[in-house]
Order: C-alpha cells, then structure tokens, then sequence
C-alpha cells in the first residue's frame, strides 16, 4: 500500500520514502544530536511538565545574559494553562490504566504545576 503525500506515519516508521519528510540519513546534523529517549508514557508527562514550567518563567531560557525579568521573558500563562489542561485530561482519560509510578508522576505533576500557576498568576498580577 502506497504512502499518500501527505501521510507521515508510514514514512517515519521507514517502511517508504517520501520526499516531502527527509530521513535522518538527509540530516547534517544527525551526529550532533543526542540519542533520543523512549516514547513512553514517562516521557510524554515530562515533556508537558518542562513546556508548561517553562511557560510559566519557572526556567531560565534565552539568549546568554537576559535577566529572567526582561520583557520577552514573560511567562505565557496561557499556554501554560492549556499544557496543564493536558496534562489533566491525560489523568482523567488513563485512569485505571497506568502503573503506580506513572500514576504518581502525573498526579505530582498536575497538583505541583496548577500551585505553581496559581502563584506566577498571583504575582503576574501585582502592580509593579
């Protein structure tokens, strides 16, 4: 069966070429990068975690020298509400189906990440 032109998954897979998505091996840069880690469930929550962190300013980020303060570091509060919707439906939607740790890591993460958001909301709205 045939990959259409818009399908990607059966040419990430490497089963089919596809010249609108190159390979790795069209990569310069492919010795550079890291080997990536697992697609796990694990995974998947910290990623979420570390985008929705670093949405709200939690994490240093930027260009060598720019104060956390500075105006183009301000945090995206709403982009880090919608990552921590995600991360909520995936509580709600795995329930029953996850294993005590990947259970514990969510829910870690959904409580610690809405506090965290409540206070960089908090002080978000403080008169400077």
């Amino acid at each position: 069966m045939a990959c259409p032109a818009g399908c990607r998954l059966k040419c990430m897979s490497g089963n089919e070429v596809n010249p609108l998505f190159p390979g790795p091996e069209d990569s310069d840069d492919i010795e550079s990068r890291p080997a990536l880690p697992a697609a796990d469930f694990d995974f998947l929550v910290y990623s979420l975690r570390l985008q929705t962190e670093l949405n709200l300013g939690l994490l240093p980020f930027g260009a060598l020298g720019e104060e956390p303060g500075d105006e183009d570091s301000a945090p995206d509060i709403e982009l880090a509400r919608h990552n921590i919707d995600l991360l909520a439906m995936l509580q709600e939607k795995t329930k029953g189906n996850l294993t005590t740790e990947e259970r514990l890591a969510l829910d870690n993460s959904v409580a610690e990440l809405r506090v965290r958001f409540v206070q960089v909301q908090k002080e978000e709205s403080k008169p400077q």
